[in-house]
């Protein structure tokens, strides 16, 4: 009986030997609180779990002087970094002194390296910026004819038949057949002989005002000054009239046939100078102050690869689509070659120079929504949390107008598994903007 309880003495003592040894009390001295990597907001006195997602906590080591176990505060307002990877091994760091003003950890270089770090220079440079726009081409309105009956009559013959034709200056584009303009021709006619055969300057006054009367009305046919010169000259009434191209350009409807009847006011041809078009570029409400009138912008086309085409800004249209809230500007483009065509979209693109300033990589800004924040490099893997005040952003860099100067460097990649890091060593524990700082903002 006494060598059975012997035995389960020994039992007993090898069984807490073993789980001691595989179980073995980590030193809390130095040990601030226990922490999630996922969810940093958890505090513990004690090791255990993690209540949100059962992970093991892990433990935040104190500094020298500070209270093993401090009383429990909510944790700093998110910045929006990616606090899941705070825990991370290898990102290690102490939270600042009690009553110190400064912010930084430290992140030790060889880690910074690991997750990808790279740093850019805060430097003052020229800022640029480029306005895109997408527009179609339209023809210039002061450089379309589109050719209407004046007279009642037949169409006699058609000298362009199809659209897309390309007519020079003054080259026959129909012809009418008319009965009453032969009939005014023919009064013309009698009216030039009767002026001519007056003896004294009193005869010729009447059939003068009635010859003026008589060109009058056949220039409201669409007849030609050289026509009603030539009439003048030869003498021999028409019974056709001939319409002409005002200028050099192309077809661009064809209405009338041949041998119907037309009336006044019937569609018969129109005409079109493309050696000038127009762009109809909407432009987005806020960009509507940066465009003047005589602007030099850039068009482009898909048809076109790699090729640009010069233009200015001509008329910028104050009223403002109510639905997509843009308002459209009309661009106007040099077309000698008809290569741009009525219908095609294009791309407008307008450079601006914007002056030199500060600047930043965008990449480098940590925004938290209210505020803007930056890592500086201290040096030896040393980081300050800093509060920035940004103008407008260019490109990829931001305008700095406050809280940077010249020559510093700033994490300008992997920064939001930076702002992980100084989430679980407190960095951000106290760093709020003043008042002061606020109201500048």
């Amino acid at each position: 009986m006494k060598t059975a309880i012997n035995l389960l003495l020994v039992a007993a003592l090898l069984f807490v030997t073993a789980c001691t040894r595989h179980s073995p009390t980590p030193n809390t001295t130095n040990v601030d609180y226990y922490t999630c990597t996922m969810h940093p907001s958890v505090h513990a006195k004690a090791p255990g779990k993690c209540p949100s997602c059962g992970m093991d906590l892990v433990p935040v080591m104190a500094k020298e002087g500070d209270s093993a176990h401090p009383k429990e505060t909510a944790p700093p307002a998110n910045s929006g970094g990616m606090q899941g990877m705070a825990g991370m091994p290898g990102m290690s760091g102490n939270a600042p002194e009690k009553g110190a003003t400064t912010h930084e950890f430290v992140v030790p270089v060889e880690r910074q390296q690991q997750i990808g770090v790279t740093y850019s220079r805060v430097e003052r440079k020229p800022l640029e910026h480029t306005i895109r726009a997408v527009g179609m081409v339209e023809p210039d309105l002061q450089k379309h004819w589109a050719f209407v009956a004046r007279v009642d009559g037949f169409v006699q013959q058609l000298f362009v038949t199809s659209p897309g034709e390309v007519v020079e200056k003054d080259a026959p584009l129909l012809s009418i057949y008319s009965p009453d303009l032969f009939t005014t021709e023919r009064e013309f006619v009698s009216l030039l002989r009767m002026r001519d055969e007056a003896k004294s300057p009193e005869m010729r006054a009447t059939p003068e005002r009635l010859l003026q009367a008589s060109r009058f009305r056949l220039q409201q046919w669409n007849v030609t000054e050289e026509q009603i010169k030539q009439l003048e000259r030869s003498r021999q009434p028409n019974e056709s009239l001939t319409l002409q191209s005002p200028f050099r350009g192309v077809v661009q409807e064809v209405a009338a046939h041949q041998g119907v009847n037309v009336k006044t006011g019937d569609h018969l041809v129109d005409v079109v100078d493309l050696s000038v078009v127009w762009v109809w570029a909407e432009f987005y409400e806020n960009e509507i102050s940066m465009l003047q009138q005589g602007q030099k912008l850039a068009i482009t086309s898909n048809s076109y690869p790699g090729e640009k085409f010069e233009a200015n800004i001509t008329v910028v249209n104050p009223f403002l689509d109510p639905v997509k809230r843009t308002a459209r500007a009309r661009i106007d483009i040099a077309n000698p070659d008809f290569r741009l065509r009525p219908g095609m979209f294009v791309n407008a693109e307008l450079g601006m120079n914007m002056g030199e300033a500060l600047t930043i990589p965008s990449s480098a800004v940590m925004p938290t929504g209210m505020h803007n924040y930056v890592f500086v490099d201290k040096g030896e893997g040393k980081l300050e949390p800093r509060l920035v005040y940004l103008a407008a952003r260019y490109g990829d860099a931001y305008e700095v107008k406050s809280g940077l100067t010249e020559g510093e460097r700033v994490v300008a990649s992997a920064n939001f598994l930076i702002d992980a890091e100084a989430k679980v060593q407190g960095a951000l524990a106290s760093f709020a903007p003043t008042p002061e700082a606020a109201h500048q903002r």
